[in-house]
C-alpha cells in the first residue's frame, strides 16, 4: 500500500488571513483533497468562506468538498460533498451521477462504511482516531487495516491524529485528514510536517 496522502480539513471559523495560510501550507506539502468544515450555517458567511477557499486550492488542483451542505456544491462551483450523516448519500448519487466527489463519515461502524461504499461514496472516513471527550472508543488500526484488505473504497482516516497515530497507519489507510491538529500551530505548514514526519 502506498504512504497515505494528505487530506485538509478547514477551521471550523475562517478569516481573510486563513488564504494566506492555506496557500502555503499547499505550497509546502502535497495535497489530495480539502474539506470546507464551517460551524456556521449562514449561507452568505459559507459562501463568502468557499469562494476564497476556492480560489487559493483551485490553481493546486486540490479538489475542494463542502461538509454537508450538498445543495451548494453546485451553485458554489465545488467538486463534492463530505456527508457527516450519510443516510442520504444513495439519493444523492442517483441525482449527481459519477463526477461530484461524494465522502461518507462512518464513525468506526464497519456496517456503516460498507453500506455507504455500496451506495455509491467515493471514500468512507473512520474516527476519531485518537481519543476525544465523550467520542466514545476510537477508531483502531484494526479498523483501517480491515477495511484496506477487504473493501476498495479509498479510506480516510480523521480525527485527532499525531504522529504516533501516523506512525500506526502508514501501511492502513490511504488518507489523513487533518484539520486543527495543524491550524492550532502558528505554522501550519511546520505542524504538518512535524505530525507527518513518520512517512518520511
Amino acid at each position: 500500500m502506498d504512504a497515505p496522502r494528505i487530506y485538509l480539513v478547514t477551521p471550523p471559523e475562517i478569516d481573510a488571513a486563513f488564504a494566506g495560510r492555506l496557500r502555503a501550507v499547499l505550497d509546502a506539502h502535497d495535497v489530495a483533497c480539502l474539506r470546507l468544515a464551517l460551524a456556521t450555517q449562514d449561507r452568505d458567511r459559507i459562501t463568502r468562506a468557499a469562494d476564497m477557499v476556492r480560489e487559493v486550492a483551485h490553481p493546486f488542483e486540490v479538489p475542494l468538498v463542502i461538509a454537508d451542505h450538498a445543495a451548494l456544491v453546485e451553485p458554489l462551483g465545488l467538486d463534492g460533498v463530505h456527508l457527516t450523516d450519510p443516510r442520504s448519500l444513495r439519493k444523492l448519487r442517483a441525482d449527481w451521477g459519477d463526477d461530484p466527489i461524494i465522502g461518507a463519515f462512518c464513525g468506526t461502524s464497519r456496517h456503516d462504511g460498507m453500506v455507504a461504499g455500496e451506495n455509491g461514496a467515493d471514500y468512507v472516513a473512520f474516527g476519531p482516531v485518537g481519543a476525544s471527550l465523550g467520542a466514545g472508543e476510537p477508531a483502531g488500526r484494526d479498523l483501517f487495516a480491515w477495511w484496506s484488505e477487504m473493501v476498495e473504497v479509498p479510506v480516510v482516516a480523521e480525527g485527532n491524529l499525531d504522529p504516533a497515530a501516523v506512525e500506526s497507519l502508514r501501511d492502513a489507510t490511504d488518507f489523513l485528514a487533518l484539520g486543527e491538529e495543524v491550524w492550532s500551530a502558528e505554522d501550519a505548514a511546520a505542524r504538518l510536517a512535524e505530525i507527518l514526519a513518520p512517512l518520511r
